[in-house]
């Protein structure tokens, strides 16, 4: 566990470093973006953090703006500060100087395709999962944590669960009720912009999007699939917007072979670059 400052706050991140002599191309370094409110870290740990590390990348992961162990100050909730948080931690971790594959789950997903959008020099590829992308999101979500803040504002909840010895599912609890009462996250997710197919048709990142069947998140996702260039979808039977817990396995090898693709088509990409630049007459040369 490490405590990295960036862009004004302290995050709580882990690194797991590739495992030596896994098979296949050197790719890029994994960044995981988790879910709102009452998720962290903790929830890619096992299901993808340590499968692609054994599988050759670097994993990051990070809790996000007032989640999890990270800082929690009063405002900052917005997609904008979430990408400067993100590109503000890369450079901590010396990871600025190369493009990195961001893995959001839920609306780590929304806030990996903004960083994407705004900051394509800094991203590889995109694997998304149930990311939720449209207004009717928006306003469903602001409605659902505005009725938990009420529910949650000086309730003796966390208090009952610490009493009954349940110590994680008391402190998850405290989290929710500072975020969701104390910050300007309701707000800040309130004033969200949402996306377009113009933004969509500028996504220049291979991006894998990943669904339950049965998720009322298909539609946006489907979207996104139509106007990316570089996108695919796949679409989980049997399940709901659980992917992540729901089909480890499945996910798993879903998500190693778009990161062996990716990085294929990176190192690929690389070695074009660097021949063509061989063969590039010195400044200064004469040429006939």
């Amino acid at each position: 566990m490490a405590f990295v400052p960036a862009n004004s706050i302290r995050f709580h991140v882990q690194r797991l470093p590739a495992t030596a002599g896994a098979v296949g191309p050197a790719g890029p370094v994994v960044v995981f973006l988790h879910g709102l409110v009452v998720d962290n870290l903790s929830s890619f740990y096992c299901p993808l953090a340590v499968p692609v590390a054994r599988a050759g990348h670097e994993a990051v992961l990070y809790d996000l703006r007032g989640h999890g162990r990270t800082e929690r100050p009063a405002t900052g909730y917005d997609s904008r500060t979430a990408v400067r948080d993100l590109v503000a931690l890369l450079g901590a971790l010396d990871l600025g100087h190369r493009p990195v594959h961001l893995v959001g789950n839920s609306y780590g997903g929304t806030l990996a395709l903004h960083a994407a959008l705004a900051r394509p020099d800094l991203v590889a590829g995109l694997t998304l999962l149930e990311p939720p992308l449209s207004g009717a999101w928006v306003e469903n979500m602001v409605d659902t944590l505005s009725a938990a803040a009420l529910s949650l504002e000086d309730s003796p909840v966390p208090a009952e669960l610490l009493t009954l010895r349940l110590r994680k599912a008391a402190n998850l609890t405290s989290i929710a009720d500072e975020l969701l009462n104390r910050t300007s996250l309701i707000d800040d997710i309130a004033a969200s912009r949402t996306f377009t197919a113009a933004d969509y048709a500028r996504l220049d990142s291979p991006t894998q999007i990943i669904c339950g069947e049965h998720s009322e998140l298909v539609p946006g996702a489907l979207e996104l699939a139509r106007h990316a260039p570089h996108a695919t979808i796949e679409i989980l039977p049997g399940l709901g917007h659980d992917v992540l817990k729901e089909s480890s396995g499945v996910l798993r090898e879903t998500v190693l072979a778009h990161l062996e693709a990716t990085a294929t088509a990176t190192a690929t990409a690389t070695e074009t670059g660097a021949a063509r630049t061989a063969r590039a007459p010195r400044a200064g040369a004469l040429v006939r």
